[in-house]
């Protein structure tokens, strides 16, 4: 039999212990045995691997054989810049991977400060004495001593009970506390027995001695962190995106290096200058600011999500948050406050608000029954922080709560004796010493006090419990249950004096009904709504009770319907993923009494439906299910350590609209990766073609590869990490979310920077650098000295052409279909730094002797600049032509 299962005696007999405790020499050798006390830490890659990683990427390595051809080239072609061009790429890869480490080791330490889930120290019986042990050291046989407020630190069997009430919600999911006793359990599993503790719950009231029978990682605490550590963290959807981009463009940029080398042999050009010339392709297509404006618009995004309450552990979840198509969410804490508060009573006059009552409105039947509320719990005071709190049984604090706000002038009370409340009884009476006598105060489910009742409260007096009463009654538990509401039933007597305490739970005097429930916070029917507005789809999965979770759906706007379906956990376990898939296709469907394997179930069959899934979680029966969705978001507030460890996002105020304000910075990322990386690509296309012309034409080079790199590298650098930057469109949480196929790179997004924009930049820079040469006299075919000062003059030239249309570009690319004049064009203040940057930038390049040096530029004239100056204006003029008319298609 299980141990559960087993009477205490048998149970102390099957793990060799006694009631006094282990012997210290026998908890010493069992502490070898079995080993700590501990939960396993998910062991991730070490810190020295996770540094070098951020260096060998795919993306990359690409930049590494860049460098190295440039270093190769150096060696066997001096003078042409290429040494300083493999200079320029190194810095990039290691600025890039030393910025996106430190941005997750920060994030891993702010997370390293929230663990305190187990207690330090637990009390225990060694050698019958009672000592204060590390819950590390505590065995298999050990006696715990457990009081009210004290977390469990280890399974264990309970073997003598006073009034013993838990906590169960980080292991079940089900917040309304649980009864215990020692009584041996019918039950199959330790989950469902009577007379278990599990680890990592709470002890709510009442006192307890209880034999631990499994630690560590044995624990169902330590089967469900297995659990979670055995499952593999899915790619997020930008990781995958970037990393088919990067792909993609390296292909393509090889390509065309290849490409383009062969036809250098083939019209005639040395071999050095043809392999000079296919890394000049390869530099200007690969986008080598493209990494390092990812990973700052993905920090910038977390650090505005921790002002919104919201910590990412890892930073791809701030843009996979973004796509989310499905939230799954719990209840308890999430939706609602996690604090139970009385809403409405009954009494045989009828149904009333439960804050509807002051001290002059009590008549007789009504004080008695805000009497019992008052002095029928185990609630104590306690001090903190120079505060004193009720601390107990959440729905005992309501009641009590509800007696203050009515104002009762209770007498003075002596508390003589109680029957404490019993899983099996339902109901808690407590016997008091008063002026008009001993009174007996009752309070439980209404179906268990009914019985005993003999006579009701009215308006009149105290009169025989008729048959219609009871039909009142019964019509009002049903009523106030439709609510979602916990309903009690609060009863008295008066106890003669020589009555035994078996004598005193009969004819008892029914004062009423109280409907209890734990309300939504008040922020989220508004969350529900916009969530409704972004296409996204949120799915209540809790441990309570159907009709709970039912009410709880209507009243915050997450069902519309009346009767949305319920499938509870029972339901769930009856179902094939072919049929829970189908069952996921209904509207409005909420989940509840669920098992920790059963969430993970949903979400599961929800990723094979194809939709990007967050999932909400506190518990250490969250933690699957938080380690297998698209994005877990654990509790910062009320969370578990194991859930937060499962986690990519934790709410610091446990609060359900901090994910959807968390989600408009999600999909603004994806926007702002999208407006740099137009702009990015879009001077590729001015780069490029000069090549071309060189080849094909036998133009002169009008752009060195160092000036390219002066471009990616320098110029561009700041105001695309400023597009990064962008606060979200008006717009963001009024479209759907992205699907999962929907790309990063698509061919809108080539189409017009490759062949809009960029041919524009290409003409404004061929432009600058044929009208320098013929300025001068230059005729076409006369060969160019790559250090004559004209040569020099001219290539600076359509170096700056460059810039100044990427200033007019970085306006451009802010939205693909709105002006660039609507709004406020000026309210990113990064972006009009990052113009002010890259404007100083060209300044120095074109007019310092260190950019004339390391560039090969020379000042420019008045009549070059004013030359250049209309043709920002102009590409500036046919995009909000293309724009208007995208708006109007």
């Amino acid at each position: 039999m299980k141990v559960h299962q087993l009477t205490v005696d048998q149970a102390l007999a099957s793990l060799a212990s006694r009631a006094s405790g282990l012997l210290g020499a026998e908890a010493q050798r069992r502490l070898v045995e079995f080993g700590p006390n501990r939960m396993e830490e998910i062991r991730g890659a070490p810190l020295i691997l996770r540094f070098a990683g951020e260096f060998v990427h795919f993306f990359a390595l690409i930049l590494w054989v860049a460098a190295g051809l440039a270093f190769y080239a150096e060696v066997h072609q001096p003078g042409e810049g290429m040494g300083t061009m493999g200079v320029a790429i190194v810095g990039v890869i290691v600025v890039n991977g030393l910025f996106s480490f430190f941005q997750e080791y920060r994030a891993e330490r702010a997370l390293a400060a929230l663990r305190k889930l187990l207690p330090r120290e637990a009390k225990a019986l060694r050698d019958g004495v009672i000592s204060a042990l590390p819950i590390e050291s505590l065995v298999p046989g050990d006696v715990l001593l457990l009081a009210e407020g004290d977390d469990v630190p280890a399974d264990a069997r309970v073997i003598d009970a006073h009034a013993l009430r838990v906590n169960t919600a980080t292991i079940t999911g089900e917040s309304l506390p649980k009864a215990r006793n020692s009584e041996p359990s019918v039950e199959e599993t330790m989950l469902q027995a009577k007379n278990m503790l599990l680890a990592g719950t709470a002890i709510i009231s009442g006192e307890a001695k209880a034999l631990v029978v499994a630690t560590g990682m044995r624990t169902e605490f330590g089967r469900i962190a297995h659990l979670t550590q055995s499952g593999r963290t899915p790619p997020s959807p930008l990781h995958i995106e970037i990393r088919r981009l990067t792909r993609l463009i390296a292909v393509l940029a090889t390509s065309l290096g290849v490409i383009f080398f062969f036809i250098g042999q083939s019209v005639g050009l040395s071999f050095w200058e043809n392999f000079i010339f296919a890394i000049g392709i390869i530099v200007a297509n690969v986008p080598e600011g493209l990494l390092p404006t990812v990973t700052l618009s993905l920090a910038m995004a977390a650090q505005r999500m921790a002002k919104r309450n919201a910590l990412v552990r890892h930073l791809p979840a701030v843009e996979t948050l973004g796509a989310a198509s499905v939230i799954v969410t719990d209840k308890t804490g999430t939706l609602t406050l996690n604090h139970m508060t009385a809403r409405a009573v009954h009494f045989a006059e009828g149904d009333r608000p439960a804050d509807a009552f002051g001290a002059t409105a009590l008549t007789t039947s009504r004080q008695r029954f805000f009497e019992v509320a008052l002095r029928c719990h185990s609630v104590k005071e306690m001090a903190r922080n120079g505060q004193v709190h009720l601390s107990g049984d959440p729905m005992e604090i309501a009641l009590v709560e509800m007696g203050r706000r009515a104002q009762v002038a209770t007498s003075a009370a002596e508390r003589v004796d109680e029957i404490p409340f019993d899983a099996d009884r339902k109901r808690m009476s407590v016997l008091y010493k008063t002026p008009e006598g001993r009174l007996l105060y009752a309070k439980g489910a209404f179906e268990r006090l009914l019985p005993l009742c003999a006579s009701v409260h009215t308006a009149e007096g105290i009169v025989p419990l008729t048959s219609a009463h009871r039909e009142d009654f019964l019509a009002a538990e049903n009523r106030l249950g439709e609510r979602g509401l916990r309903v009690l039933a609060l009863a008295w007597r008066q106890v003669e004096d020589g009555e035994t305490q078996e004598q005193w739970e009969r004819d008892l005097v029914l004062c009423g009904l109280v409907g209890l429930e734990d309300p939504p916070r008040a922020e989220v029917p508004e969350a529900m709504r916009r969530c409704r507005e972004a296409g996204i789809r949120v799915i209540m999965c809790t441990g309570d009770h159907p009709e709970t979770a039912r009410a709880i759906a209507r009243e915050i706007g997450l069902a519309r319907t009346p009767h949305p379906r319920v499938v509870t956990g029972d339901e769930l376990r009856m179902l094939s993923p072919t049929q829970l898939q189908l069952a996921l296709d209904t509207e409005e469907i909420i989940f509840a009494r669920m098992a920790a394997d059963q969430k993970l179930q949903v979400v599961k069959a929800l990723r094979g439906k194809n939709e990007i899934v967050a999932v909400t979680g506190d518990g250490v029966n969250d933690a699957p299910a938080l380690k297998h969705a698209d994005i877990g978001i654990a509790m910062g507030a009320s969370g578990t350590d194991v859930a937060r460890e499962a986690s990519d996002l934790i709410l610091l105020d446990d609060n359900f609209a901090s994910i959807v304000g968390a989600i408009e910075e999600g999909r603004a990322v994806y926007d702002n990766i999208r407006k740099f990386l137009t702009y990015i690509l879009t001077s590729n296309v001015p780069e490029l073609i000069p090549y071309l012309a060189f080849v094909l034409f036998k133009v002169p080079l009008a752009l060195t590869i160092i000036q390219i790199l002066a471009v990616d590298l320098g110029t561009d650098m700041v105001p695309a990490l400023a597009l990064g930057a962008d606060k979200p469109a008006p717009d963001v949480m009024s479209r759907r979310p992205r699907s999962r196929s929907q790309r990063l790179l698509s061919w809108r997004v080539l189409v017009r920077a490759y062949l809009f924009l960029g041919p524009l930049e290409a003409a404004a820079a061929m432009a600058a650098f044929f009208f320098t040469l013929r300025s001068s006299g230059w005729e076409f075919g006369v060969p160019l000295s790559a250090h004559a000062p004209l040569y020099l003059q001219a290539t600076t030239a359509s170096l700056a052409a460059i810039i100044l249309m990427q200033v007019a570009n970085v306006f451009i690319c802010r939205d693909p279909l709105r002006s660039a004049f609507s709004g406020n064009p000026f309210g990113n203040r990064l972006l009009l730094g990052g113009i002010a940057s890259e404007l100083l930038l060209l300044s120095a390049i074109v007019y310092a002797p260190w950019g004339h040096l390391m560039f090969g530029t020379v000042p420019l004239g008045s009549s070059v600049w004013l030359f250049i100056l209309p043709f920002p204006l102009l590409m500036l003029g046919l995009e909000e032509i293309r724009k208007a008319i995208a708006r109007r298609t």
